[in-house]
């Protein structure tokens, strides 16, 4: 069953059907081929509905929207602009920095993109900043939201790989902060080469400490889940529903910009983003039905335990697949897809398996920017009107900070301490 299934899942992949669909179609095709019942589609598609940590994702996606929905990004990149501003190529600076923050709050590399990418890759053009470097500063620094908690990516390893989420969480932090700061370093480096401007925050200091009063509620909600879930107070679904009133409480009584129509919008959102995540969840268990009925993993484990000598080969191998991989999927499909083989991969070889999430989410992340698919990619070059070879020429030097990022996780351990 397992040939036709891949072979038809691309195949519809190339002629533009959603990856989930192609996933169901996939299945189905393999099912009936091998004269097997298709009620065994309708019985997967049910089963990961049913797990309560899952009811994580939409809680957390809809207290990153209620957040996003006012006043927050606005002070976000104030208190950015006050750190960096005054650096040359300040606002691009600023656009790392903010992803950072905003990482805390969303989860979400898209929501990043589009959010931060809105605010500033206008004024970065108006600047003289190039539109295919504005948009890459955007595509690739959105990334780092995948990696600091709380992030959807990681949550739905932590669903297929029985790994705690809240060791990924922590794990997650370090290398948020190691991307973040290779690419801090290398906006550094070019803005001095192409001489930016700076573009320090107006009103100094008096304006920065107005500022930073009102992000300050924001910036703790990353603080209040890491901490809550750290010490056992709650697990990872109740602490999601405890952020979407934190976030109700900090929009309506501190903020004072909360709306009926901005909860109504934020709702949308959050019902559109789960509903895409749920159907690759849901059609994924179909494909993992095909695959462990057909003994994959194993084989796959057991060939590798063959034919390759040594475990660095093993992970360099792992990361090459994901690479390719993360070039023609979406991070969450990936993750679902990817993430049962690698398990019993990992295992076989002794790769801790938070590690293991780690490479995962920081390799398949770059396909985020990486064509044909590169969401991030795609939304930043959209803003910034740039072409999208131009903006690939502008991001070439980030690839390389990103691949660096993934080679110090993949054999380095001790920067995936939890």
């Amino acid at each position: 069953m397992t040939a036709p299934l891949v072979w038809i899942f691309f195949l519809l992949m190339a002629i533009s059907v959603p990856v989930g669909q192609a996933m169901l179609g996939g299945t189905a095709a393999a099912l009936w081929l091998a004269d097997r019942p298709l009620a065994v589609i309708a019985q997967r598609l049910y089963t990961p509905t049913q797990s309560f940590p899952m009811l994580a994702i939409p809680f957390f996606i809809l207290a990153g929207n209620l957040m996003m929905s006012g006043r927050f990004g606005t002070y976000l990149v104030n208190i950015a602009r006050m750190f960096v501003g005054h650096l040359k190529g300040g606002l691009g600076q600023v656009s790392i920095i903010g992803s950072v923050m905003f990482g805390g709050v969303s989860g979400s590399a898209v929501a990043d993109a589009s959010a931060l990418g809105n605010a500033l890759i206008p004024v970065q053009k108006e600047q003289g900043y190039p539109g295919g470097f504005a948009a890459a500063i955007n595509s690739s620094s959105s990334t780092v939201s995948v990696l600091i908690p709380p992030s959807i990516p990681l949550i739905l390893y932590g669903l297929v790989s029985n790994v705690s989420i809240i060791d990924l969480f922590v794990a997650g932090i370090l290398p948020g902060l190691m991307l973040g700061l290779g690419m801090f370093a290398m906006v550094f480096y070019i803005a001095h080469r192409r001489n930016l401007p700076r573009s320090p925050l107006e009103g100094g200091f008096r304006a920065f400490r107005s500022q930073l009063f009102m992000a300050i509620p924001a910036f703790l909600m990353p603080v209040f889940v890491i901490g809550t879930l750290r010490f056992g107070v709650a697990t990872p679904t109740e602490v999601s529903v405890m952020a979407v009133a934190y976030a109700l409480i900090v929009s309506g009584a501190i903020y004072r910009d909360l709306t009926f129509k901005g909860i109504w919008q934020a709702a949308g959102s959050t019902v559109v983003m789960t509903g895409a995540v749920l159907l690759i969840i849901m059609a994924s268990s179909t494909i993992q039905w095909v695959l462990t009925s057909e003994q994959v993993p194993q084989t796959l484990a057991t060939w590798v335990g063959e034919n390759f000598s040594s475990t660095w080969t093993v992970i360099l191998a792992l990361n090459l697949v994901m690479l390719v991989v993360g070039a023609f999927l979406d991070l969450p499909a990936a993750v679902l897809l990817l993430g049962p083989l690698f398990v019993t991969i990992g295992q076989s070889i002794g790769l801790d398996l938070v590690q293991l999430g780690l490479m995962m989410v920081v390799n398949l992340s770059i396909g985020l920017y990486t064509p044909p698919v590169g969401t991030t990619l795609f939304i930043s070059s959209a803003i910034a009107q740039a072409n999208i070879f131009e903006t690939m020429r502008a991001l070439v030097p980030f690839y390389a900070v990103a691949l660096a990022v993934l080679m110090l996780i993949s054999f380095v351990p001790a920067l995936t301490i939890y």
